[in-house]
């Protein structure tokens, strides 16, 4: 079983890095500046610091954690609290997508129910991954 927690705690970060690195091109991707009004420069300067700091926040934490996975598997405090609280965002998100204010699925409905299953995904397996490192340290 702690292989199985070690893979997954891997690759749930290798994927919320991921999405915190693509996060960086969104708005260029997905053209978000034709739907916004030209004339509204500080809700656009809004908009791309909320995104880019985001990116960097999920990006550097997710890296972070990648360098400090020895430590977690040590069952060191600090860093198994560093990953739950990553949880706790993909958690978050999860539910923001599931239940709160779901991703509306105009223009492209694939693209939402993709968001909505890859979010609710590594938000069960990062819950799992984190509950059993908090096991792991409650026998140790």
């Amino acid at each position: 079983m702690k292989i199985i927690t070690k893979i997954l705690y891997y690759t749930t970060l290798v994927l919320s890095m991921l999405v915190g690195l693509w996060h960086f091109f969104v708005p260029n991707l997905y053209n978000w500046y034709d739907y916004l009004p030209m004339q509204y420069e500080n809700l656009i300067v809004g908009i791309d610091y909320t995104n880019y700091c985001f990116s960097a926040l999920l990006f550097g934490s997710s890296a972070v954690l990648i360098f400090l996975g020895k430590s977690a598997f040590s069952l060191n405090y600090e860093t198994i609290v560093f990953y739950t609280f990553l949880t706790a965002v993909w958690v978050f998100r999860a539910c923001l997508a599931a239940f709160i204010e779901p991703w509306p699925l105009e223009p492209v409905p694939a693209a939402a129910i993709g968001q909505l299953i890859g979010s609710v995904t590594l938000a069960g397996l990062m819950t799992f991954v984190s509950v059993r490192l908090w096991i792991l340290r409650r026998i140790a």
